[in-house]
């Protein structure tokens, strides 16, 4: 089964769209969760998100190693990486180096997209926007556009999300 990419920018739907395709799946179901609570506001919307998913599926909170969390799947299990903006943003915050981001991120595309069941991996899309100001803004939307690349040439689908729509990426 093809790694899916769900492309788009904030609140655009792409965590709906890959909950209800992961619930058209007859197997078990594994929502790897890359956000951290750092403050009231972002443990609201992780709860939120938790709330929009059926309680039987497995959830493995896991801001950084995404390669133990993907390798830890049942082979029979859908999984959904959400999100690898987070993701991203946690490996630079870590300390991680853009090419070892870069690096842990092929790595990772590799690993989903050659599993036998459905991955499905909900990424923003940051590059529509302005150049940011700060050197360390600029470097993040640097790195991740690297990250998403990756995601995609290994996707077998990739679909960018405005409004809960999707169009397929070429």
């Amino acid at each position: 089964m093809p790694l899916t990419l769900l492309l788009g920018g904030a609140g655009s739907g792409k965590s709906s769209l890959a909950v209800r395709r992961a619930a058209a799946w007859e197997g078990p179901v594994l929502v790897v969760a890359t956000a951290e609570a750092g403050d009231e506001e972002m443990a609201a919307r992780i709860e939120r998100h938790r709330a929009a998913r059926p309680e039987a599926w497995r959830t493995v909170e896991e801001p950084l190693d995404l390669r133990g969390a993907l390798g830890s799947a049942a082979d029979e299990a859908f999984v959904i990486v959400d999100c690898l903006t987070l993701w991203t943003a946690n490996a630079l915050e870590a300390g991680w180096s853009d090419e070892e981001t870069v690096a842990a991120a092929a790595e990772t595309a590799g690993l989903a997209a050659a599993r036998r069941s459905p991955t499905l991996v909900v990424s923003n899309e940051v590059g529509l926007g302005l150049v940011p100001q700060a050197p360390l803004g600029r470097r993040y939307r640097d790195v991740h556009a690297r990250v998403n690349a990756l995601f995609a040439a290994a996707a077998g689908q990739a679909y960018l999300v405005i409004a809960g729509r999707t169009l397929e990426l070429s």
